[in-house]
Order: C-alpha cells, then structure tokens, then sequence
C-alpha cells in the first residue's frame, strides 16, 4: 500500500515548475516531473533533488495518457497534479503575429493543461481524492499585447473553476495561481536581451518588486496542502500586488513608503 505523497509536475525542467519540484522534494514527496527530453540532464536532475523523469509533451494526447498509466504501474496513484508545461509569448501586434506561434502557445498553455487536467484529474475522481493546481497569470484578468498568452491563461482560469464544479464532489480540488511578472530563467533571458524592462515590471506593483519562482512554489504548495482542503476553484494572485496597483495611476500613482 503506497505511504508517499505522489506528486507530478509537468514542465518540472525550468521556471516556476523547477521551483515547486524543489518545494515538493523538501516537502518529502515523491516527485515525477514530465518534460521534454531536451529540457533534462543530469545537471538540472542534481540540482532539483530526486525527482523521476518522463519524456512528455503536454500537447501529445497518446503520450499523456501512456505517461500517466506507466506513472501509476510504477508508483501508483497520483495525489497532486501541477501544470507548469507552458511558453511566454513576446510582444507582437495581431497584424505580426504568425498564427503558428499563436497555435503554439495556446496548445501548450491551454490544450496542454486542459489535457493533464483531463487525464490526471479523472483518475483521481475514480478514486475519490486528489488536488490539481493550474497555472494561470495576472494576464488572465487584465488586457495585454498578449495576444495568444493571455487569451490562454484566461482561459486556464476559466477551465479552473469548471474543473473544480465537476469534480468536487468526487473529492478532487482544483485551483490555479497567478503569477505577476516572475524572474524565471526565461524571464531572465528576456531582460537581458532587452525585450523586457525589469524596473517597468517592478513599478506598478505594490511591493516594488518582480516575484521570485520559489514565492509561487509556496503558493502552489499551499494550495495542494491540507491547510487549503476548504479551497477549490478559485484563481490565486501571486504578483507582489501588480493587480491591486495597477490602475493607480489614475490617482496619482501608488503612495511611496510611510
């Protein structure tokens, strides 16, 4: 009879989801991270901690549901479910941005997570337990020239909360974060090749400050813990308070310190 806490984390390689593999691993849980194969090596595998590893893409519907029947042969039922698998989009007018690039990321942000969701998420109802946390964005609830990530990530959102109706009462809570502007690798490398202004990002935020991956791994783990077991279908805000800042400058700006 399995005694671990089995947690999945697609997209697991980098950014936020690398950050909640490490949150969980500390956490004592039984960690596999689904990736790409040239996401992985042995250097991200030590520097992570023990993790599992399977070669996935979140797109691939015969490749999920094949990773998730091996994941529970070999280990067993799935506890927790985090879908980190996804890619930023940069800043292109509709007139510019190919549909293909538009294709590609709402199929891996949103196809991707609908389809883990899907899979994953309707084993644990069979069984009767079980916590998702998807990953949405402060774009999900705010225009931006966003316009292939941020119709997805509402749409993440939106998927959240039907997720969490029809699966309720079958013991599965499902609720997502959404993270403001976080310094993830990519993120990092979008500073630094000028695309991305980091005191522009910093500004509007209550906190004067970017969000940490580690900030939204502890939020995510909340959420999949015991102390959030009333919370289900809501869509949580980690962003250094950019939302409640945002439109300040229509009066004046947001006030300095005290």
């Amino acid at each position: 009879m399995k005694t671990y806490t089995l947690t999945v984390i697609t997209g697991g390689a980098s950014g936020i989801g690398a950050a909640s593999v490490r949150h969980h691993v500390k956490r004592g849980d039984t960690v596999i991270v689904l990736d790409l194969a040239s996401a992985w090596s042995e250097q991200k595998a030590h520097a992570l901690g023990p993790a599992a590893f399977y070669d996935c893409d979140v797109q691939d519907e015969q490749r999920v549901r094949a990773v998730a029947d091996l994941i529970e042969a070999e280990y067993g039922p799935v506890d927790n479910l985090i879908t980190s698998a996804g890619i930023l989009q940069r800043k292109l007018s509709p007139d510019v941005l190919p549909m293909a690039h538009w294709d590609a990321v709402t199929n891996i942000d949103l196809r991707g997570t609908y389809l883990c969701c899907a899979v994953f998420g309707s084993k644990m109802a069979a069984r009767g337990r079980g916590a998702i946390v998807n990953i949405a964005s402060i774009t999900s609830f705010r225009a931006s020239p966003l316009h292939a990530y941020g119709p997805a990530k509402a749409a993440v959102a939106s998927l959240t909360m039907g997720l969490a109706a029809e699966w309720g009462r079958s013991g599965v809570r499902v609720n997502a974060v959404a993270p403001g502007f976080t310094l993830t690798e990519a993120m990092q490398s979008a500073i630094d090749q000028g695309d991305r202004d980091p005191i522009e990002l910093s500004q509007p935020t209550a906190m004067n400050r970017l969000v940490m991956p580690d900030e939204v791994a502890d939020g995510i783990g909340f959420l999949l813990s015991d102390a959030a077991r009333a919370i289900t279908g809501i869509v949580m805000p980690i962003d250094a308070g950019w939302l409640c800042c945002s439109h300040l400058d229509a009066w004046g700006g947001i006030p300095g310190a005290v």
